[in-house]
């Protein structure tokens, strides 16, 4: 029996891991759960595994949250601080899959006690990687990859002996606007930009494979994770999304990790590594599947690779630049702000705006991610007046 604590139980990743949970009652226990504000199905959640402690970060949702658990054994908190306490129980595993920067304290706190913390959510190893990795070093906590592409890479990754990796290959599905002309991407609107072809995910998170930005933030993930140079790492399209990533080696093996485009894969292989556990997919059927293609992404129709490999050759502080510049940009066209093609201009204004220190500790990290929204937010402002006049036009 192992306790776990899920950050952020309401998302797609919150809900895949609850599904795997639930299905291993005498595997898990569930310490704590934790939503923004989304109370009926945190409620739901916390009845039906037990919870311990159910925590709301609005807390303005609170009493909504005391009223469904009413009668129940789970204790119910709200606000920032429940959120990091909730983080900070010891759990034997702890999911940390909340969202954007929000999402950097809690997973601190988690890395501070020692275990297991499976890193579903890109920002703590984007925006502050050095000091997230000094942190697992001197608790001794564990940190598992469960984007699909790096827990594809773990599994085929010879941890033991790096220098006999030659380079590692990121895959892609290429996202919903894979073969649109950047004339056709101008017009896109949210709702097409999050139909992902293959993959069930979250709004935001659907609209960085639309832009690439995804594939992008997930380079600067390989590269905190894994032991090779930056140069040795590559990214290629595969619309077909079987292939989750490759390993090459000096002698010319390639390893790859193969599975259904769905997230109770990768999640299941960090809740049970080492060992393994049943998961409800069913078995791989290469024959249906046909066929699998490869190509090149296009940096001239997508951008988004090029900004975040030079943000990761640079280093300091232009991930987490980067990363908050994108959260904004991103926020902004689901809200229809601005254009699908400005996410990227707009990320590229703010890394031109202004360039502080590295940072050296979490506060360092959270400064600069302020600073960058702001810059990011009036680009925004310049922009939205054209967008708007474009659109009426």
């Amino acid at each position: 029996m192992k306790s776990i604590t899920i950050l952020g139980a309401t998302g797609s990743i919150g809900t895949s891991t609850l599904d795997l949970v639930e299905r291993e009652p005498d595997r898990f226990e569930v310490l704590a759960l934790t939503a923004n504000c989304d109370v009926a199905r945190l409620a739901a959640a916390a009845i039906r595994t037990r919870a311990k402690l159910a925590v709301v970060a609005d807390e303005s949702c609170l009493a909504a949250l005391q009223a469904a658990l009413a009668g129940t054994a789970t204790r119910c908190a709200g606000g920032r601080a429940a959120v990091i306490e909730a983080a900070s129980l010891n759990a034997d595993i702890t999911m940390a899959a909340i969202v954007g920067c929000t999402g950097l304290e809690p997973t601190m706190a988690a890395i501070a006690g020692g275990k297991t913390v499976i890193i579903a959510n890109k920002e703590p190893l984007v925006s502050a990687g050095e000091v997230v990795l000094a942190a697992a070093r001197a608790s001794g906590a564990t940190l598992l990859p469960a984007d699909s592409e790096h827990n594809a890479i773990f599994q085929c990754f010879d941890a033991s002996r790096p220098e006999r990796v030659r380079r590692i290959i990121l895959t892609c599905s290429g996202g919903p606007f894979r073969t649109f002309s950047t004339e056709e991407m101008r017009g896109m609107k949210a709702d097409r930009a999050v139909a992902h072809p293959n993959w069930s995910m979250g709004a935001k998170i659907s609209v960085d494979s639309a832009t690439l930005f995804n594939k992008g933030l997930e380079l600067i993930e390989a590269a905190r994770l894994f032991p090779v140079a930056h140069d040795a790492i590559e990214i290629v399209i595969h619309p077909q999304s079987v292939i989750h990533s490759l390993v090459e080696y000096v002698d010319g093996s390639t390893l790859a990790q193969l599975g259904p485009p769905d997230m109770r894969v990768p999640i299941a292989s960090c809740l049970a590594w080492p060992d393994r556990m049943a998961t409800p997919m069913a078995p791989l059927d290469l024959v249906a599947v046909g066929r699998l293609d490869f190509e090149a992404p296009d940096p001239v129709r997508f951008p988004a690779i090029r900004l975040t490999r030079d943000a990761l050759n640079a280093g300091g502080a232009r991930p987490a630049i980067l990363n908050a510049a994108n959260e904004i940009a991103v926020a902004a066209f689901l809200a229809g702000q601005i254009g699908f093609l400005e996410i990227a201009a707009i990320v590229e204004d703010t890394l031109s705006a202004y360039d502080p220190a590295a940072p050296g500790t979490l506060g360092d990290v959270l400064a600069v991610d302020t600073e960058a929204r702001e810059h990011a937010q009036r680009q925004i402002a310049v922009r939205n007046g054209a967008f708007l006049k474009d659109t009426v036009a």
